[in-house]
């Protein structure tokens, strides 16, 4: 869609334009040479795109060149992308719910009623957002669940973090802000206690999705990483295969040093995907091809803006194709 496409290129900007000020017009008509593959491996670095996946794109870019002499930027634009996509295939994420449905991220709902008809005793689908201080989860939580709301999923919100001040305000605001239905407590409350009366309010509502917001933490913070593991404990006595879903949020702006980061919370909680936020405002936007190749979690949104409909499913097809300029 050519919408979303948009939403994608404006929002990898700066990782576009850091490619595109290194190489000189590399991605326009000119014909390559040594200096302009010199300044594209410097652009691809400086985007974090990584050793591995630099070298591929050079190699297979020089591999071209040396077959047709009049190779240009725009044929090694092209080149780039269909790395990148052989590279992320199978990277995106697709989020199912608890009553046979595909969510928009989610791809498409289609025509149709509620998927909530004629399973309203199902529980409902727990994602769990976790990561450190200042990743974005609380507000990508309610854009998350704002999506969903959009697409005609029923949602509950909880205000699971409980530990840094004004957080819980700080989602009640978004909650109230986009009509979104949220179960809360007091700054410094049991975060387990809050996830396991959302989860039975969520129930009892006949909600399709809970999102549980958790307090930021450090990954080698022993006593937080264990109030993760009580959480989810608590989850499961309400249900043993919640949650079901656990996505890290991950910066986007720390580029490749967020590898280790999501190591460590993947070997601890079982991560079983990402969220990558704050492109808009990071020129590193080729770290998610390094996540990827070093996890294998597969990429479910991807925040490109501070608005509600900035946050964006990822799509393999619009990253590669805006991050080398080209035009859908």
């Amino acid at each position: 869609m050519f919408s979303l496409f948009k939403k994608f290129k404006a929002g990898l900007a700066k990782t576009v334009a850091a490619i595109a000020e290194k190489t000189h017009g590399l991605f326009g008509g000119q014909a390559l040479d040594t200096s302009s593959l010199a300044t594209l491996e410097e652009a691809l670095y400086t985007a974090d795109f990584g050793v591995e996946t630099t070298a591929e794109i050079l190699g297979e870019i020089k591999t071209a060149a040396k077959k047709d002499k009049d190779l240009r930027g725009a044929d090694a634009a092209a080149i780039g992308a269909a790395v990148l996509r052989r590279v992320l295939a199978g990277s995106e994420g697709t989020l199912e719910n608890n009553v046979g449905g595909v969510s928009p991220g989610l791809r498409s709902l289609g025509e149709g009623g509620s998927p909530r008809e004629g399973g309203a005793t199902a529980n409902p689908t727990v994602i769990c957002l976790i990561g450190v201080n200042g990743s974005g989860k609380t507000t990508t939580a309610a854009k998350l669940a704002w999506r969903l709301k959009q697409d005609g999923r029923s949602v509950l919100l909880a205000a699971g973090d409980t530990f840094r001040a004004a957080a819980v305000e700080q989602l009640k605001t978004w909650a109230l802000r986009l009509e979104l239905e949220i179960v809360a407590s007091h700054t410094g409350a049991d975060a387990a206690a809050v996830a396991f009366d959302a989860w039975r309010a969520a129930k009892a509502r006949g909600h399709d999705y809970l999102i549980v917001d958790t307090a930021g933490r450090l990954h080698t913070k022993s006593n937080l990483m264990e109030e993760l593991a009580k959480i989810r404990r608590v989850l499961k006595k309400n249900d043993p295969a919640a949650p079901h879903h656990a996505w890290l949020v991950v910066d986007g702006s720390l580029g490749s040093n967020s590898i280790e980061q999501a190591r460590v919370f993947h070997k601890n909680f079982g991560l079983t995907g990402l969220v990558v936020t704050k492109l808009d405002g990071t020129s590193r936007g080729g770290a998610i091809v390094g996540i990827w190749r070093e996890l294998k979690l597969p990429i479910y949104f991807l925040g490109l803006g501070e608005q509600a409909e900035d946050l964006q499913p990822f799509s393999v097809e619009n990253y590669a194709k805006a991050v080398f300029g080209i035009d859908a």
